[in-house]
């Protein structure tokens, strides 16, 4: 029996190609990361190199992060949502939804625990056109997520559904906080900004109806004290997020609230690199009370440790 016939060696498809002296002496010199650090450092190298730019070292970066959080890092707490009540009458909460402006409304039944749906502000218009309207009727189906869940599984959860909003719960079921797909975008992309965001350095401070303040974070302390008749000084940061976070020793975190007198500071938007927007308002005289004692505290526990 003739021996089948064997082609010449590195001919066939499957053949690799033999890989050269200075290839194999590279690898030696320069192996590829074997861990996600590893990648980290490479692609931080090839930004300091000019390989890649800022931007997209960051948003690299942010995938790295979404893989790692869950809905109960990035969720707006159940304190800060912005929901209405199927039984209120229409023309009592539409100033509600202006104000806010948001493009989507938790709508709830007897308790915050019982989400009934979602209103699109949209379908507001059609109360001034039907007379037959009912809030109930324009209600989307609420989609409810634990804690725990992923926010790349979520992300992928949002583009198949075509969903724009999740209801977190708690392991009881109540519910946590709420998660929609630009909470998840930002943390790649960074903020996004929309209509009701801020245009150019003149709009940094916005005076909201209800006389509190949106202030950017980036807003330079200098302009803050002018606006405010404060004193703030800080030497290590130029910005009022700066100030925050030198004074915590850590990036504020979305809904956190911070008094540093004569001013009550709550962080309305934040991802896992920097604080955008700040929600301030004159510190009630309760609130200076309880930040003094807070700070007696901490200045005991220093000198207990020394």
């Amino acid at each position: 029996m003739n021996a089948p016939h064997q082609g010449k060696p590195g001919k066939g498809p499957a053949a690799e190609k033999p890989r050269s002296l200075l290839e194999r002496l590279s690898d030696l010199i320069s192996p590829e990361p074997e861990s996600r650090d590893e990648l980290l450092k490479t692609l931080q190298d090839a930004h300091a190199r000019n390989l890649i730019d800022a931007d997209a070292l960051s948003m690299i970066e942010g995938v790295f992060q979404v893989g790692e959080m869950c809905a109960r890092d990035i969720m707006v707490p159940r304190a800060q949502i912005d929901a209405i009540n199927v039984a209120d009458a229409v023309e009592s909460f539409m100033p509600f939804v202006q104000q806010t402006a948001h493009s989507r409304f938790p709508v709830y039944e007897g308790s915050r625990d019982n989400i009934i749906g979602i209103l699109l502000a949209k379908d507001l218009l059609r109360f001034y056109t039907d007379e037959d309207f009912d809030l109930r009727d324009m209600l989307r189906p609420a989609v409810f997520i634990p804690e725990s869940k992923r926010l790349n599984v979520l992300l992928r959860d949002f583009r198949g559904n075509r969903n724009h909003i999740a209801i977190v719960v708690d392991e009881y079921g109540g519910v946590a906080g709420i998660v929609t797909i630009e909470d998840v975008l930002e943390q790649i992309v960074g903020d996004i900004e929309d209509e009701y965001d801020f245009d150019d350095e003149a709009d940094n401070i916005f005076a909201t109806p209800d006389g509190k303040h949106r202030v950017r974070a980036l807003t330079e302390i200098e302009q803050f004290n002018a606006s405010f008749q404060t004193a703030y000084e800080d030497e290590a940061a130029d910005t009022v997020g700066g100030l925050l976070a030198n004074h915590l020793g850590r990036l504020p975190r979305r809904g956190e609230r911070v008094i540093l007198p004569p001013m009550a500071f709550e962080v309305l938007r934040a991802d896992a690199r920097q604080v955008h927007v700040l929600l301030v308002t004159r510190a009630t005289p309760a609130q200076l009370r309880a930040a003094e004692l807070q700070e007696r505290a901490a200045r005991e526990d220093e000198s207990g440790d020394a």
